[in-house]
């Protein structure tokens, strides 16, 4: 038993480098080295060797991500080294101001060399590191002490549980932002809404509840990520420079902004904010301004601080994006599936640059858990190209005299009652003949989203709608060009260009038109996965709720509502009209040949092929007619099994799944 521990001791301790190497190429350069199936086994390994020797689990483990029981309070943790604020600058010639004071008070030095970096609009955190080991974070707090959020801190994947190199410093503490990225935030509160639980107001609420999570384990599954932008003490590193200091962090592992400039001047600091102002919208995650910082660390500490901030940085912030407003009205919009949406009715404002006068209030259910009302003076907030939404009514404000929000029991357009769902937040109008949402799936048809046909906007398909040229999806095929010219704001060229774009939208592939459709729950993804395995719209049609189902990503609920659309006669007749005006959804040679070989199959792949990389083994089965799945599954019908296959081969066994190795993939796709 000795003989077996020091084995896994020793096999640990290899794994525990090798995952810790993997995951700093993939959550910190972007630029993994393995498949995520390799990754997967090697964590696998792990786990099933500290299940066995729990003794062995060290703190720099990457099992301790996943979090541990619910703790009953923080505890509070002094900071060796306050954590300071920093002054602000809104506009570049207050920048100049910043230099200009810096200058006077040091006399005897006649130029300035600058960091800049984007301030990230997220909760600083202290990460304390000993010989290299995490073994404390903390908040920043008020600046003397924050809380231990250690373990929570441990499950975010950007931070190292230990650093990278062989003579680690023997006290480190990191300063840095801990965020959640657009993409991640905008996934999270979707399922939350789908959950029925309350929605995070922005990004920034998100990462600060997420690490103030007493359960941990809540918050590994959240989205957060981390950027390091400075340590506590420079003589930790002995580093000259801030800009040196910036490159030993990602030296040691730590993630740090690729947008941070050394700027050797003031000019190429307000250059660099008039940057990061103009990709700012097309970052992953919000940032609010740039933090200019002294590069010399010598010279930082000739400034010294003030009594809350630094002398040797500013944060020169953006043009706002909140803004606090009236609440004049509700509005309440129907869309293309009939859900109804409440709609803001705000007294113009102006945010980062844009007049606002309408916000997205989602529904019902949001109105309640923000407790709005209509005369609130509110805060509203736009990121981006977002839609505004408001954040929260500013209650102090209140005079008595404001009213409850009342959400109608009529759809606005048809007067139909409407319905809510089993399950769903949204309040919807069940009739297939409302107006507006005819209108709205329209304007979807011939959107970006759908057939993208050019001169056929919004502005224009409400246009026709209301001279009833268009009614129905056929009607767009019949338009004239003679007819659409003599429509106010339609001049002869603009007409025939929009006839033109629609003949070319006659022969667009399957996928498009599926997508363009506007079937509930079928959105570009699974249009093209219908396209994939049906090929063509006639086989689609004819397809049962069984055969739908046996294509992978597609479950019992989308199948449903593929039926139930293709099933309705109103349906059906709309494409037989289709049909007749020339819409032939493109087909692929392989469709006009009859089926294919591999149609009805979905493959899983497993281990490493030597013939073949996965892409072009995947590629090959998608030609053949086959699919390829990502994960084991009962709908899987092949499992192919390179060299190392893992767990899956087992778990296919045990479901009866097909296995093959790869002289019998190769004989079956031959």
């Amino acid at each position: 038993m000795a003989a077996e521990r020091e084995a896994a001791r020793k096999r640990l301790k290899v794994l525990r480098e090798e995952l810790g190497y993997h995951a700093h190429r993939y959550y910190v350069l972007d630029q993994p080295v393995i498949a995520d199936v390799e990754y997967d086994r090697l964590f696998r390994e792990l786990l099933e060797l500290e299940e066995k020797f729990p003794e062995l689990v060290t703190d720099d483990s990457p099992s301790q991500r996943v979090g541990g029981a619910p703790l009953e309070k923080f505890a509070g943790v002094q900071h060796r080294h306050a954590m300071l604020s920093l002054e602000n600058a809104f506009s570049e010639a207050e920048l100049r101001d910043f230099e200009e004071r810096l200058l006077r008070f040091l006399k005897d030095t006649a130029r300035l060399a600058y960091v800049a970096e984007p301030k990230m609009d997220g909760l600083a955190v202290e990460l304390v590191y000993e010989n290299g080991l995490f073994v404390r974070g903390s908040t920043r707090g008020d600046g003397r002490t924050g809380e231990d959020i250690t373990r929570n801190l441990k499950t975010i994947a950007a931070i190292p549980l230990r650093l990278q190199g062989e003579n680690p410093p023997a006290l480190l503490e990191v300063r840095g932002e801990v965020f959640m990225g657009s993409a991640g935030f905008k996934k999270m509160n979707e399922e939350r809404a789908a959950a029925g639980e309350p929605l995070f107001a922005n990004p920034r609420n998100a990462a600060a509840g997420s690490l103030r999570q007493l359960d941990s384990r809540l918050t590994a599954r959240r989205p957060l990520d981390f950027y390091a932008y400075g340590i506590s003490d420079p003589a930790q590193l002995a580093c000259a420079t801030q800009h040196e200091l910036l490159a030993r962090l990602g030296g040691l592992g730590l993630k740090v902004n690729p947008l941070v400039r050394f700027c050797p001047v003031l000019d190429e600091v307000i250059a660099h904010y008039r940057y990061l102002l103009e990709v700012r919208a097309g970052l992953d995650y919000e940032i609010d301004g740039m933090v200019v910082k002294v590069n010399s660390l010598a010279l930082q500490a000739r400034l010294g601080n003030k009594a809350r901030t630094p002398r040797w940085a500013i944060a020169c912030k953006f043009p706002a994006s909140q803004a606090t407003t009236r609440l004049l009205a509700v509005d309440f919009q129907v869309g293309r599936t009939g859900a109804v949406t409440p709609v803001a009715i705000l007294a113009p404002v102006a945010i980062g640059g844009v007049t606002v006068s309408r916000a997205t209030l989602h529904n019902e259910e949001e109105i309640k858990r923000k407790d709005l009302r209509i005369g609130d003076r509110v805060l509203v907030q736009r990121a981006g190209d977002v839609i505004p939404e408001i954040v929260q009514p500013i209650a102090d404000l209140r005079t008595g005299g404001e009213k409850p929000v009342a959400m109608p029991s009529h759809c606005p357009s048809c007067g139909h009652t409407l319905v809510r769902e089993e399950g769903e937040a949204a309040l919807r109008c069940v009739n297939a003949h409302c107006p507006a949402q005819r209108l709205r799936s329209l304007m979807h048809f011939t959107g970006k989203t759908g057939m993208d046909i050019e001169g056929l906007g919004k502005k224009a398909m409400a246009q026709l709608f209301a001279e009833k040229l268009v009614e129905d999806i056929p009607d767009i095929f019949a338009l004239q060009a003679e007819t659409l010219a003599g429509l106010d704001g339609w001049a002869r060229k603009s007409a025939e260009n929009a006839v033109a774009a629609i003949a070319a939208s006659r022969n667009a592939s399957l996928a498009r038109l599926l997508s363009a459709l506007g079937i509930r729950h079928v959105g570009e993804v699974t249009a093209a996965l219908l396209e994939e395995r049906f090929q063509t719209m006639e086989r689609l049609l004819a397809a049962s709720l069984e055969e739908l189902l046996t294509v992978e990503g597609i479950g019992e609920q989308v199948a449903a509502s593929i039926r139930d659309y293709f099933g309705d006669p109103a349906v059906q007749q709309m494409l037989a009209r289709l049909r007749q005006l020339g819409v032939a959804p493109g087909k692929t040679r392989a469709a006009d040949q009859g089926p294919l070989p591999l149609q009805g199959a979905v493959l899983l792949f497993t281990g490493t092929l030597v013939s073949f990389s996965r892409d072009e083994a995947k590629e090959i089965v998608k030609k053949l007619g086959g699919q390829v799945s990502s994960s084991l599954s009962r709908k899987v019908t092949h499992l192919v099994c390179g060299d190392k296959p893992g767990s899956k081969l087992q778990k296919a066994e045990e479901l009866g799944i097909t296995i093959l190795d790869e002289k019998g993939f190769q004989q079956l796709i031959s």
